[in-house]
């Protein structure tokens, strides 16, 4: 299953709503506001994030409502895949 930024069709399934509370570009991490990561087991919550993708931070600002998925790598909660809800 391919899930790369140009097709949106069918690329929102496993994926969690949220909003954007900070970009750290420096870091390559975003703080978001979100509901269940059911892949995770994971409650409703405000955490950071590590980014896969370095490039997806230029896409987001603060106050952004996004979809994402979030999962894990190398041991580390990751933002695999991210798209703006507009």
């Amino acid at each position: 299953m391919s899930q790369n930024g140009g097709n949106h069709a069918g690329m929102s399934t496993g994926m969690t709503e949220g909003q954007v509370r900070k970009v750290d570009k420096e870091q390559g991490k975003l703080t978001i506001k979100h509901g269940p990561l059911a892949n995770l087991g994971m409650p409703p919550m405000t955490m950071i994030f590590r980014i896969q993708d370095p490039t997806m931070l230029d896409k987001v600002a603060q106050g952004d409502n996004i979809r994402f998925l979030a999962q894990r790598v190398n041991g580390v909660i990751t933002i695999t895949n991210l798209e703006i809800i507009k």
